[in-house]
């Protein structure tokens, strides 16, 4: 039976080249919190994002939050929209997601859930820590894309 493997990666998952030649998934589970006006305690989500070809603009829930390039006030990333900060960062397996002085729930989206207990080897949610929501949006990244491409001309 062949191997249904490309230079490592499962047949089927895309990749795109990261920052300074790094490969990563076209789609991951992320944590996003956003920073502009909320310091440490703004509204924050897991969820899966996808990222553009380059890796620089993360896609999310209805947003392209992209890089800031070490520019950013408090976040590492903006929404090209709203200018809003955000931060965004891998899920740790520890579950210390939200920084240590940050407070409230951090929202995870139903579609993740299973995905998420098993990076962070648990059975069930920490409910006082986490809360479940149906409400995260798939990202029409087509509309960005003709956003930015009209900035062009």
């Amino acid at each position: 039976m062949p191997d249904k493997r490309m230079n490592g990666v499962p047949k089927g998952r895309q990749v795109i080249s990261g920052p300074i030649g790094t490969r990563m998934p076209r789609d991951r589970l992320m944590y996003i919190e956003l920073k502009t006006g909320h310091q440490d305690n703004g509204p924050a989500w897991i969820g899966r994002v996808k990222f553009s070809k380059s890796g620089h603009t993360v896609y999310f829930n209805g947003r392209a939050l992209k890089r800031s390039g070490g520019q950013g006030v408090e976040g590492n990333h903006y929404d090209v929209e709203t200018g809003e900060e955000y931060w965004v960062s891998g899920v740790k397996k520890a579950g210390s997601d939200r920084h240590s002085v940050g407070s409230g729930k951090i929202k995870i989206d139903v579609r993740v859930l299973e995905e998420y207990l098993a990076i962070v080897g648990r059975d069930q949610l920490d409910t006082s820590r986490f809360e479940v929501c149906t409400d995260i949006v798939d990202t029409d990244v087509e509309q960005f894309h003709q956003m930015e491409n009209k900035r062009l001309l």
